[in-house]
């Protein structure tokens, strides 16, 4: 399956001569770099192409500095949602606007969760999350952590309030959103 994706991929996206040679070794995907020649952007794959499959990476991995540029732009009013707690208003841009936000002006990014407690009452959960930026001269990781209520009866688990608390905190401080947390000082 991962075979014929990477053969329409290349496919739709061709005309580069620098592009990444996928071989599978013990069931896992490993990335190469090879020069291979182009062909005429919407040609069919040919004989050649079943020895190897090529995605294009050109025009996809920028500096950091442009990556970061990017995410400190403003988010739109559009996106940005606002939650009451406490007779407290908070706004915040959602999690899976975040998401794609990234994917937009990072697409070499990548997340993970580093590690979920409990408090020792059981009452709440708190998660750190790791964003990981990747440019081409450099990567940039930050951290954050996000706590919800287990007896919170609001969407989803604890652990996805938790996540995705920390999720978007760790992205503000890559600067997405981040003018969302001083706005009212400007």
């Amino acid at each position: 399956m991962a075979k014929s994706f990477a053969k329409t991929l290349a496919f739709l996206l061709s005309p580069s001569n620098t592009r990444l040679r996928l071989t599978s070794a013990s069931s896992r995907l490993y990335a190469t770099a090879k020069s291979v020649p182009t062909r005429p952007r919407f040609a069919p794959p040919s004989a050649e192409d079943d020895e190897v499959d090529v995605i294009p990476s050109e025009g996809i991995s920028r500096p950091l500095s442009e990556v970061l540029r990017e995410l400190n732009k403003k988010v739109p009013d559009s996106v940005i949602k606002v939650r009451t707690e406490d007779n407290f208003a908070t706004k915040y841009v959602p999690w899976h606007i975040v998401n794609r936000i990234m994917n937009l002006h990072a697409p070499e990014w990548s997340g993970e969760v580093r590690n979920i407690v409990y408090s020792p009452d059981g009452k709440s959960v708190s998660v750190v999350y790791r964003v990981t930026i990747y440019g081409t001269d450099a990567e940039i990781y930050r951290e954050s952590s996000g706590t919800a209520s287990v007896e919170d009866a609001g969407y989803g688990d604890p652990v996805q309030k938790a996540e995705a608390m920390a999720f978007r905190r760790a992205c503000a401080r890559l600067g997405l959103g981040l003018h969302l947390y001083h706005e009212d000082m400007l």
